[in-house]
């Protein structure tokens, strides 16, 4: 660990003994780290989905050919908004959506966003950036969205027995999988 060497010799006390002063710097987990720049990417594919299905829903009422497509387009933004949200981990929201809370749930909820916005879209000859940009954005959200819901099963593999005990109580007060 890396201390701070300034006080390693000075005096204190008044029978003059030296003593070392250290003080630990505190460094930030790099679990924590990763989770948060994921986090941040994750947000950022989110709203790159946001802006190419309101372009999408922009285009198609434009046209007026297909109303279904801007509607499909809109709820699309919606969700995807909720995808943004859930990863700023606002207490408001994941106060009445319990669900946002696990990383199963964020998972799900990406990996619809990503489905939809690669749902109808066009390759005609005009609408040729904006179905490359449907694709960018979709599978980008939806590697996020699937390494979330992968996570979740490696992290229950690899969670303590008693903690998974005291999960498994919790979920089901009757089951007692634990020493008796």
């Amino acid at each position: 660990m890396a201390r701070d060497e300034e006080g390693e010799n000075s005096e204190r006390g008044s029978n003059g003994s030296s003593t070392k002063i250290s003080r630990l710097r505190t460094r930030p987990d790099p679990f924590l780290v990763a989770c948060r720049c994921f986090g941040f990417i994750t947000s950022v594919t989110a709203i790159l989905c946001i802006a190419v299905n309101i372009l999408s829903a922009v285009r198609s009422f434009r046209n007026g050919s297909d109303i279904f497509n801007g509607i499909f387009r809109c709820y699309a933004v919606l969700i995807a908004i909720f995808v943004v949200v859930a990863e700023t981990e606002w207490g408001f929201i994941i106060k009445f959506w319990k669900v946002l809370e696990y990383w199963a749930g964020r998972g799900m909820l990406q990996i619809f966003v990503a489905v939809m916005t690669r749902a109808y879209s066009d390759h005609s000859e005009g609408r040729k950036d904006l179905a490359l940009l449907q694709n960018i954005a979709g599978y980008l959200l939806l590697a996020c969205g699937v390494v979330y819901v992968v996570s979740v099963g490696s992290q229950n593999r690899l969670s303590l027995s008693g903690s998974l005990y005291i999960r498994t109580y919790t979920y089901f007060p009757g089951f007692h999988a634990g020493p008796k």
